[in-house]
């Protein structure tokens, strides 16, 4: 199924073409009628139409506007498409299926996939699910445990808002043209609202950049400025451990710890 028109660097696109794969994301969406589906980046629209068939309407966000008109032909009779030219950091997700659970998919450029991440947490309470394909390498670092050089900043806050599940590998071959690397599919389970840290998102993300910046110095070190080291291990924290060591709900203590909020 190609548009005809050439994929852009500018925009970060690789068109996936590869038929088993799409059946099989397509298959682990399981898409019903009345779902409210998202897509970001429908590109030339191998995931919307069979998602569009499934469930009768579907949102597509699309910067590409030589990509536009092509989609709209080609989802005529399949379902009825919103198509939104914009850049999905500009697009409040929130005023999008008023009332209804989103259920958000996309195959992400890989140079702005953690800033769309990111964006779309702003709206975990709206959100179902989410399928995303990226890069290999930003799955792993995901879903990474603590431990290892793949945890970070991102496998802390994306696990603090969601259950993370990597689903399927995909190969470079399956996309046209085919990037450098490898990419994977991954399933992201908004945690429900009793679940998630109760604490301000900026103290926690001020907390995690801190600890994470210079991942070879120890937290006493890493959150000078931010922590004292009494204040670390007030939470129960050897001040002596790595950042990669502490799990995820460790960062909400130390972010409760934060002078700003102790003094609430």
């Amino acid at each position: 199924m190609s548009t005809g028109v050439r994929p852009k660097k500018r925009y970060g696109q690789h068109f996936l073409h590869e038929r088993g794969i799409i059946e099989r994301i397509v298959a682990a969406i399981a898409p019903q009628p009345g779902d409210a589906l998202i897509e970001i980046g429908p590109g030339e629209g191998v995931l919307t139409l069979p998602l569009l068939r499934a469930a009768g309407h579907l949102t597509a966000i699309e910067l590409d506007h030589d990509l536009l008109q092509p989609l709209r032909a080609r989802a005529a009779d399949a379902g009825a498409l919103t198509l939104l030219h914009a850049d999905v950091l500009e697009v409040d997700l929130g005023t999008l299926a008023p009332g209804q659970p989103l259920r958000i998919i996309g195959n992400l450029p890989y140079y702005i996939s953690s800033p769309i991440l990111f964006h779309c947490l702003r709206w975990a309470a709206r959100i179902r699910d989410m399928h995303f394909m990226l890069q290999r390498e930003v799955v792993e670092r995901m879903a990474a445990p603590p431990g290892g050089k793949d945890y970070g900043r991102l496998s802390v806050m994306l696990q603090l808002a969601c259950r993370v599940e990597p689903l399927l590998r995909v190969p470079s071959g399956a996309f046209r043209p085919p990037p450098r690397v490898d990419s994977a599919v991954v399933r992201l389970l908004p945690h429900p609202p009793a679940a998630l840290p109760q604490a301000p998102a900026a103290a926690l993300d001020r907390v995690v950049r801190a600890a994470f910046a210079q991942r070879r110095k120890t937290l006493g070190n890493a959150l000078r400025g931010v922590l004292d080291s009494a204040a670390v291990r007030a939470c129960g924290i050897d001040p002596g451990q790595r950042a990669e060591q502490l799990a995820p709900g460790d960062f909400v203590r130390l972010a409760h710890a934060l002078p700003e909020l102790r003094a609430r």
